[in-house]
């Protein structure tokens, strides 16, 4: 290893030890080594700072960075839980879960199965703090993942039965307890005008009232989370095209999907018929499809 890439090193694990209760630098970093001989080692105090502080700067502004982006990925979530118990859990999850990424954007990708592992924190809300998440890191999911070309609704007609069909791969499909679709748009843009007293106090109500579990009602959801032109959208489905849609981005068949989405529906068979026609000619006109291998998520009902 050259003394450089050892020297890098080092400093990436002294800046990302986490920080004290006081947001100060830890005295002794996880494995028990000394901070301050540490930052003796790395770095030369000036006239202002000791080693110990100047180390102490970046350890502290990579925290902050990497608190605030997190906080900006689940803006639903602290409203669920409230800011206070959000960031302690922010501390906790990153704290196990720590950035191995070289983009921030991953931070979120394990929130999931840890709070599984971690009700605690979510304890009395947890089926809808769940589905927040879900639905926050499809956001996230959706609004950088690959694309691939689209299939035209005249490529499709043209192709006939014999086409291969597949999702595009930044769609995700979620089947959720509660309308955290609506709840999230709602916490979104109150956060976004958040900069007047009036919408500041609009979202504290908002977030009181969500702890006082005046909650969403349970209502059977399921969506597509999709983007266009650098946007992304929610969009309700129906059982039968969700099911569709799953068998799609699956892998399976246009014959094998169309059996999917009918499997124990109350739809009337003459209204089938009409109702695929609508739903491939939506999605296609969305750019839903494309001849990729790319096999993209799917979350089956």
């Amino acid at each position: 290893m050259s003394k450089l890439l050892e020297l890098q090193r080092r400093v990436a694990v002294a800046v990302m030890q986490p920080l004290t209760r006081d947001e100060g630098m830890r005295q002794r970093s996880q494995g028990g080594v000394s901070m301050q001989a540490e930052a003796d080692a790395l770095i030369k105090p000036n006239s202002r700072l000791t080693s110990f502080e100047r180390l102490e700067i970046y350890n502290r502004q990579y925290w902050f960075r990497v608190l605030s982006c997190f906080a900006e990925d689940f803006p639903g979530l602290r409203a669920i839980i409230g800011s206070r118990k959000f960031d302690a859990l922010s501390h906790a999850y990153l704290n196990d879960c720590p950035s191995v990424s070289f983009t921030l954007r991953n931070l979120g990708s394990q929130l999931e199965t840890w709070l599984r592992a971690h009700t605690g924190w979510i304890a009395d809300v947890e089926e809808l703090a769940l589905d927040m998440v879900r639905l926050e890191w499809a956001h996230i999911e959706a609004f950088d993942s690959a694309s691939e070309p689209i299939l035209t609704p005249a490529d499709i007609e043209a192709a006939g039965p014999g086409l291969s069909v597949r999702l595009q791969p930044y769609i995700r499909l979620l089947h959720l307890s509660y309308p955290v679709d609506d709840l999230l748009i709602e916490v979104r843009q109150y956060e976004g005008d958040a900069s007047t007293s009036a919408n500041a106090a609009r979202l504290g109500h908002f977030r009181r009232r969500l702890r006082k579990h005046v909650l969403p009602t349970r209502e059977a959801v399921f969506l597509a989370v999709h983007r266009m032109e650098d946007s992304v959208y929610y969009k309700r489905l129906d059982r039968e095209p969700y099911r569709m849609l799953c068998a799609l981005a699956a892998g399976e068949s246009l014959e094998e999907a169309l059996e999917a989405a009918f499997v124990s529906s109350m739809l009337p068979e003459v209204e089938r018929i009409p109702a695929l026609q609508q739903w491939f000619a939506n999605w296609a006109e969305l750019g839903w499809f494309c001849r990729s291998s790319y096999v993209p998520f799917g979350d089956a009902a």
